[in-house]
């Protein structure tokens, strides 16, 4: 868990700005969220939503103004206090345990665990090696369902206090999206700070907080 947050808040923005080259693509963009928060942001694509993730993920700065999560400003820490799952799932020429672990050190009985939450294991279970299927001479063969799968049970396998999402479902059709959302539900049950941006406000039920954002800044 995070320390040195002061009155519980996790995450706080003040004033971000950014662009890309001339484009703005964030204006001035303040929010603080408190632990165990769960907060939406609704947005069309191009609205400013994944660069304002991004920023609070570590992998990106901001060109102006400020972002503290858990405590660091600075990138580099920042991306050790966050799980995310982006857009499009990144997997590398390694095998399942490998992709889902990333050099850390979880346990097989942990992994199996997280797979089953993901709704993975079945189809984990089928292959010749199990997870230690080598993804480099299956790639071709995973469905982007099953991609983004991966990408998910190795947000869940991270001990970080903060979840973010980027529009994690957009590579499932629509019978797989509810499962999976309904695997996160479940994995975030715990008091784990949750932002998730979509375009779809129908998976933010029952989040504490929904912001729309449009032209680079957020509304309620």
């Amino acid at each position: 868990m995070c320390s040195n947050v002061t009155k519980s808040i996790i995450a706080d923005l003040s004033e971000v700005s950014y662009s890309y080259g001339e484009k703005q693509v964030l204006h001035g963009v303040s929010l603080s969220i408190t632990q165990g928060e769960r907060v939406g942001i609704v947005g069309e694509s191009g609205c400013g939503k994944s660069t304002l993730l991004k920023i609070m993920a570590g992998l990106i700065a901001p060109a102006s103004g400020s972002a503290t999560i858990c405590g660091e400003r600075t990138p580099s820490e920042i991306r050790k206090k966050v799980s995310v799952v982006m857009q499009s799932s990144m997997l590398l020429p390694m095998t399942i345990f490998e992709n889902i672990t990333m050099g850390h050190d979880y346990s097989e009985e942990h992994v199996r665990e997280v797979l089953k939450k993901a709704s993975l294991l079945e189809w984990v279970d089928s292959l010749p090696q199990g997870m230690h299927t080598y993804l480099g001479d299956r790639a071709d063969e995973l469905s982007g369902g099953q991609a983004q799968r991966i990408a998910i049970a190795r947000a869940m396998c991270k001990d970080a206090p903060i979840l973010l999402l980027d529009e994690p479902t957009a590579a499932l059709d629509p019978a797989t999206a509810s499962s999976v959302i309904a695997s996160l539900d479940a994995f975030t049950a715990s008091p784990i700070t949750i932002v998730h941006v979509t375009h779809q406000v129908e998976y933010l039920k029952g989040y504490d907080r929904i912001f729309h954002m449009e032209g680079g800044r957020l509304h309620v």
